[in-house]
């Protein structure tokens, strides 16, 4: 994805979910990293749980955080992904 191509207000959404949900988010993720939403215009964030995220806080999460930026989100978490997806995720993400 293009840093360019990126909504305005990315960085003060960040911020909010944040503050909202027990979750840090560590980048951007290339377009359909987060295959759980098949939306061409999807953004995919990597992000780190913290303790007290349940699985229905990150779906909500999501629903905030595209509701806010007018587009869908998927958030892919580092504790999920297992094996060469594990390397290769964290090194594709783009810092915000």
């Amino acid at each position: 994805m293009n840093v360019h191509a990126l909504p305005n207000g990315l960085r003060a959404a960040v911020q909010v979910l944040e503050a909202r949900y027990p979750i840090t988010i560590i980048g951007i993720l290339p377009r359909g990293s987060a295959v759980h939403v098949p939306e061409s215009s999807a953004i995919d964030l990597l992000a780190k749980k913290r303790p007290g995220l349940s699985l229905l806080a990150v779906a909500q999460a999501e629903a905030d955080f595209a509701k806010e930026l007018g587009r869908p989100v998927g958030i892919v978490l580092t504790s999920e992904v297992r094996g060469e997806e594990a390397a290769r995720l964290p090194a594709a993400a783009r810092p915000l």
